[in-house]
């Protein structure tokens, strides 16, 4: 019983008392393995995904070159700034379930001469392809990105698909690739993935495993680029718990020189109340949905545990990537806005959430070795919200910009002892979430989070540490949010872990997550 009393007393006087707070043993540890390191951290497991959908490429991309929003050839200047805050390191393009209805001879040449066509997809509005994959590779190259490149196996055929790998990639004088020169580009574009298909268990086709895996191979053997430029071939995965895409892909798909599969995708939303027809809202929601919605997003580490499970039997060399190229929040469409859109408000539940995610990506690194958010901009768990000329960060924004640390580090494994549980009602989960890693030039960064909206927590870090900074992001309320009124509600703070004795502690206010490097 003494544990429980001490615990209690220590959370209270914590609240109560700040002075307090600055010498109180610390019951929360962290031990960091730095003599066990593990694989490299994928800076690509930070990757964006910009689908045709809503105002998610226009508006918030591209605006036109003829435009009164500031822009530079069509892209909108803050938008294009902020993003090379973030050090994007790949973005999934043209979609989603608008890649299998997407034919890219629509979006090169002239933009007057290009066809409008109808977004099946999302809404059936129009799209006048002023974006295509010129804009595109343009868009990629201002941002220092790579690129993820999917395929239309939906709508499309083996030789549509070879062609356009042919435009990209060509250095030959074939027509194709005289096209593209003639359409502004001299020099082939390296693409570095290429997906045949997406959500092929919905969306894009609703097929079973098996022919789904039968029509890989047949796209997958006529897709040929130039040696120096052949991009990892995805293969569309499951989804949530569904094991058994991963299970026919791995079994049936040979590794040879004519055939290949780099990566599954595997896609993971989080809804607040578990329910497709009643997700739950983005802002307003009672402290259930906060800790329901935390909840369920950290099931997706079982999920991965599951596929990697079978990948492991029948690949030991982890030579096939578990990508999870689709994931986020999905709540209710905002009251007023096109349901079809997409656009939800992004609060510090979302921010925490990003970060939960993370640090369950690092500690698969071997296999996760690219993620992708859904979606970059004005679509789901955006990281910027535009309103025509306006535009502001969101809380995952910053999330993002407190990871970059992470990119391309070895993770170090962590234990958490003494950790305590946020429960309300029948669901409880971990109240403190940690990650830690050695960057490339040789610090160590650890980031911890806590996930209880009422209590703080002082988190010791064991060794030798002496010093330990970097920044906090916290707020007022759960559903704490940026608004273009107000656009610094939520933005990080300086952070500093203080000496106690011989203990090194972060002391964790509710509902916080910070990112520090210690030294």
């Amino acid at each position: 019983m003494l544990g429980p009393i001490i615990r209690s007393v220590s959370r209270a006087i914590l609240v109560g008392s700040t002075m307090w707070s600055t010498w109180a043993f610390a019951e929360v540890s962290v031990t960091i393995h730095s003599e066990k390191p593990g694989a490299t951290i994928n800076k690509n497991i930070y990757g964006q995904f910009a689908e045709h959908l809503g105002r998610g490429i226009y508006e918030g991309i591209w605006v036109g070159p003829k435009s009164k929003i500031p822009n530079t050839r069509g892209f909108r200047n803050d938008v294009i700034g902020a993003l090379k805050e973030l050090k994007v390191p790949l973005i999934r393009w043209p979609g989603g379930c608008f890649a299998d209805e997407y034919h890219w001879r629509n979006g090169i040449g002239p933009r007057k001469d290009r066809p409008v066509t109808v977004n099946a997809s999302w809404g059936n509005v129009t799209d006048d392809n002023a974006f295509g994959t010129h804009e595109f590779f343009e868009l990629a190259e201002m941002l220092g990105s790579d690129v993820y490149i999917n395929g239309n196996l939906g709508t499309g055929t083996p030789q549509e698909m070879a062609e356009w790998l042919e435009y990209m990639t060509s250095p030959s004088q074939s027509t194709l690739a005289n096209l593209r020169r003639k359409n502004g580009r001299e020099e082939p574009w390296k693409v570095h993935f290429f997906a045949i298909g997406n959500e092929s268990w919905g969306c894009g086709g609703n097929m079973t495993p098996e022919y789904y895996t039968h029509l890989y191979k047949h796209y997958a053997t006529f897709l040929k680029t130039p040696e120096d430029n052949r991009p990892e071939l995805i293969a569309s995965g499951g989804y949530e718990n569904l094991t058994e895409w991963t299970e026919a892909l791995m079994k049936n798909v040979p590794q040879t020189w004519s055939l290949r599969m780099n990566g599954i995708g595997h896609h993971y939303y989080t809804l607040p109340r578990g329910n497709w027809e009643k997700k739950g809202v983005a802002i307003g929601f009672p402290e259930e949905e906060w800790l329901s919605t935390f909840a369920n997003t950290i099931k997706i580490e079982d999920y991965i545990k599951s596929n990697v499970a079978i990948m492991d039997q029948h690949d030991p060399e982890k030579k096939v990537g578990f990508y999870v190229d689709e994931w986020g929040t999905w709540y209710d469409a905002a009251e007023g806005d096109n349901p079809a859109f997409l656009y939800q408000q992004n609060t510090l539940r979302d921010a925490l959430l990003a970060g939960l995610n993370f640090n369950i990506f690092h500690k698969y690194a071997d296999r996760v070795r690219m993620t992708n958010i859904a979606q970059m901009v004005n679509v789901l768990q955006a990281m910027i919200l535009t309103d025509k000329e306006k535009m502001l960060l969101t809380p995952t924004y910053h999330v993002f910009k407190m990871y970059i640390p992470f990119q391309q580090a070895t993770h170090l494994p962590a234990d958490i002892a003494g950790n305590l549980n946020y429960t309300l009602g029948e669901t409880s989960i971990p109240q403190v979430s940690v990650s830690a890693a050695k960057t490339t030039d040789g610090r160590t960064v650890l980031a911890l989070i806590n996930v209880h909206p009422n209590e703080a927590v002082d988190v010791a870090v064991k060794g030798t540490w002496k010093q330990g900074e970097g920044q906090l992001l916290t707020a007022e309320k759960m559903d704490s949010h940026n608004t273009f009124t107000n656009k610094n509600a939520v933005q990080p703070q300086p952070f500093k872990a203080v000496k106690r004795g011989d203990q090194l502690v972060a002391a964790l206010p509710a509902k916080s997550m910070v990112v520090i490097e210690l030294k």
